[in-house]
């Protein structure tokens, strides 16, 4: 056979072609395979089969203040401490409807901040944190299965990435169409931690200032307002270019809050600022001041969350809402016959006892229990009656703190022969008053939102009136007891008995 002039050339010419679309299509493959994936929408798993009764009670007659639940993902192999089973879930609902819960949308629940109204006696809104690919294929029918409504806080920059773990556009969009789900902001690529000082200490990068090692600093307040705009604006534009109404609601990442980051009072105020110009408020499951919905956490804006782990079950859930439930002052009765509603936070081993005589008491030589934190915190008129017994003098004492985790709280601390008033917050000398010199002393504090007012042994001691403030809720709270003991041996003073008008 005789070879036809130029073949080699040609052969060379049409594999150089080939190679040529090879590389011109590659990225375009890449592209094609990464929007596909963006896109995807994968098949839901069935709702679990129910198992047991669920428990519940009767709803109340009157409205109370709704619970926010903070969940994260739903997985049918539930991995690290986020993750809540389908069948967990399932159950967590089937509690909420027997107990006569409802749960509400993004725009209820935010109006509720506005009015204080609720459409239903008990309310819960479910909410979902990062926009786990769990929300669509195991959440989502069982919220169907139930009636039910929640709110995801999408990640935006992660939407489509990292499939599976990641919702995809395509999901969230079928989502958003069945009437289940709405969509709130939850950064757009700020749910991270990165350095924040020299030492290379890591910590989100929304409420923490980070570190420039180029510049071998700190960000300044500008640099950090101008690069926490810019994402919760993408955050917001992201969610509209695709079809979803712009976010009311913004979700902190990692439940941090502005008092325990390095931003200092500029750096918290410009952040407070920035989220406030964007949305109705920001939800936390953590806070120095108890901030459950109410017109505390609408003023501040700033919503404490119920955190639900792959442990909480469904009459775990129930008692936790109890605690959560507002109550009226004309609700308390008589709490110190009730241990389940004081919360001790300085020490540990101790109960009711310690404020009441039985014992047992801790090492140091005070103790103090607040009652009711969550459920108080939007108290602004009552009046305490207690009698605290055991007083010797100088060594040892009793207080009534009231308007618990406010900006304006008071306390009144009463000894063997004396009592003093005292806004602890206030920046001026309280007032004392002297009292006939003995074990026992009976004690009225009566609170209002112009003044706090103290009685002892049926004498007027001293009032302390409250300054205008432009924050309605900056003087609400419930109450808190404390004693204290100086010395080792002997008796600690006691609460024989607390009433509450």
């Amino acid at each position: 056979m005789t070879a036809r002039p130029g073949g080699p050339r040609l052969l060379l010419r049409g594999t150089l072609a080939l190679l040529s679309l090879t590389v011109v299509a590659l990225p375009f493959a890449a592209t094609w395979r990464y929007d596909a994936l963006r896109r995807a929408v994968a098949p839901q798993a069935p709702a679990p089969a129910a198992e047991g009764k669920a428990a519940g009670a009767p709803a109340p007659g009157r409205a109370a203040a709704p619970v926010v639940l903070a969940y994260h993902d739903i997985g049918a192999e539930p991995t690290g401490r986020y993750a809540v089973s389908p069948e967990r879930f399932d159950a967590h609902l089937r509690a909420l409807r027997a107990a006569g819960y409802r749960t509400l949308s993004t725009a209820e629940f935010t109006g509720y901040l506005r009015t204080g109204r609720t459409p239903a006696p008990r309310t819960v809104y479910l909410t979902f944190d990062d926009g786990t690919h769990g929300l669509w294929t195991h959440a989502d029918p069982i919220l169907k299965r139930h009636g039910a409504q929640a709110a995801a806080y999408l990640i935006t920059g992660k939407v489509g990435t990292h499939r599976p773990y990641y919702l995809s556009w395509a999901e969230t969009e079928r989502m958003a169409r069945s009437g289940r789900w709405d969509f709130q902001a939850h950064t757009d690529d700020s749910h991270v931690r990165a350095p924040v000082d020299a030492a290379g200490r890591r910590a989100s990068v929304l409420s923490n200032r980070i570190w420039l090692p180029a510049a071998g600093r700190r960000e300044t307040v500008a640099e950090y307002r101008r690069r926490i705009a810019a994402d919760l604006d993408r955050s917001i534009t992201a969610l509209t270019d695709h079809g979803l109404p712009r976010p009311e609601l913004f979700a902190m990442p990692f439940s941090e809050v502005l008092d325990r980051t390095n931003l200092g009072p500029d750096g918290a105020a410009t952040l407070r600022s920035l989220l406030r110009e964007r949305f109705t408020a920001a939800l936390t499951n953590s806070g120095r001041r108890p901030a459950p919905p109410g017109r505390r956490a609408a003023a501040a804006g700033f919503v404490q969350r119920l955190e639900i782990t792959p442990d909480t079950g469904a009459e775990d859930l129930l008692k936790e809402l109890a605690h959560w439930a507002p109550r009226r002052p004309a609700d308390a009765g008589r709490p110190l016959r009730q241990p389940g509603d004081w919360h001790f936070g300085s020490a540990r081993g101790v109960g009711l006892g310690a404020l009441t005589g039985a014992g047992p008491y801790p090492r140091d030589h005070y103790v103090w229990a607040d009652h009711l934190p969550l459920a108080t915190a939007d108290w602004t008129a009552y009046r305490l009656r207690a009698t605290v017994t055991g007083l010797r003098g100088g060594v040892t004492g009793a207080s009534v703190l009231v308007r618990a985790g406010s900006q304006r709280p008071v306390v009144l601390s009463v000894g063997h022969g004396a009592a003093r008033l005292t806004g602890k917050n206030s920046g001026r000398a309280g007032r004392s008053c002297e009292l006939r010199a003995a074990a026992e002393h009976r004690l009225e504090v009566s609170v209002s939102p112009e003044r706090v007012r103290a009685t002892v042994d049926g004498r007027p001691c001293a009032t302390l009136r409250s300054p205008r403030a432009a924050d309605p809720a900056a003087g609400s709270g419930g109450f808190s007891l404390a004693v204290r003991n100086e010395r080792a041996d002997g008796a600690w003073p006691a609460f024989t008995s607390l009433t509450v008008e």
